[in-house]
This record gives C-alpha cells, structure tokens and sequence, in this order.
C-alpha cells in the first residue's frame, strides 16, 4: 500500500517514477470553478450525498461523520480544507471515500466532498510539472504537481498532505478550544 502516494511530481521526486513514460490514473473533479485530480489508487468509492452527523466543536471545514456499511467515517469539506470557499451541496456534488495511511501505517478513510466528479483519466509522468510558487488557487503544500487535460489546468492534490493526522489534530484541537473559551 505504500504505493497510494502520489509520485507524479512537485511532492514527491521524479527519480521516484519508473519512467517518463509511467502512466497514472487519475479522478478529476471540481471544487468551485477549479478541476483537481487524485491518483484512483487512493480512491475506494464514490457516493451520492447522503445524511452526515454534525459534530460539535470543530472547524468549517469538517462537515460532519457518516456511516459507511457500519464504519464511522469524517466527512470534510474539501474545498475548505484546502482554503477555497464551503461547498454547497447541489445536484452533481459528490463524497469521494479516500484512503489514506495514518503515522503508525494503518489505512483511514476519510469522505471528501466535492461539487462534481468528472471522470478517470491517464497522465504521462511526464506530462506532470512540479508546483509554481505562484499562481495556484490553493496553497502550493496543498499540491504535488499539475498537468494540462483538454487545454486545461489541473492540480494534483497531495492528498496525504491535505489529510496529514497531526495537522487535522492541531486544527481541530484549536477550534475545540477556541469554542469551549467563547461558551
């Protein structure tokens, strides 16, 4: 599993990659007006939005819990999470259950919501180019690298940064605490 990294540039080093001419697949999808992709391997399924639990005391950007065949899972806001505005929840948007590894190695699930799944496609390693420091809609540490698809851009999320434990710890300790202090 250790393979669910993305290793198509930016994060991650080129010298990674088998070749230039590696093929990876990708799940393109929106948030806003923006499309991003993840690698599929990280994705386990795609969902219709359904009833989430709200949680107290915590950011905006965790949206709540869901049950998912008995396993509680978190459910966030992507596009918040990664600094864009909340998504609304309409006709085409979507909970994408990715997998990611926790510090001690074992898989966590999390439900991310987007406004819209597009499609799964393939990218050439070297159709891949690391982030620029300017220029981004989110912020650079957000991204492992971005490609063209159909004329246009598209960022590559580097989901274990975006989901990194001891940062939704943090973020979400301070919320709690900042919460119990105004009550």
């Amino acid at each position: 599993m250790a393979d669910n990294a993305l290793t198509l540039g930016g994060a991650k080093p080129q010298a990674d990659l088998r070749s230039p001419d590696e093929r990876r697949q990708l799940l393109r999808f929106t948030l806003g007006t923006a499309l991003y992709g993840v690698p599929i391997e990280q994705v386990r399924e795609i969902l219709q939005v359904t009833s989430m639990t709200a949680v107290p005391m915590v950011p905006g950007f965790v949206r709540g819990v869901m049950n998912l065949r008995g396993a509680v899972v978190p459910v966030f806001d992507l596009g918040q999470r990664v600094g864009l505005r909340a998504t609304s929840i309409g006709r085409r948007t979507c909970v994408v259950i990715i997998e990611t590894l926790s510090a001690d190695g074992a898989a966590q699930r999390h439900g991310v919501l987007v406004d819209a799944v597009h499609e799964v496609l393939e990218v050439a390693a070297r159709d891949v180019e690391p982030v620029p420091p300017l220029g981004t809609r989110i912020a650079p540490h957000f991204i492992a690298g971005v490609t063209r698809v159909q004329g246009q851009s598209l960022e590559l999320l580097d989901v274990p940064r975006v989901f990194e434990e001891s940062e939704l710890t943090r973020l979400i300790g301070e919320h709690g605490a900042a919460s119990a202090w105004l009550n």
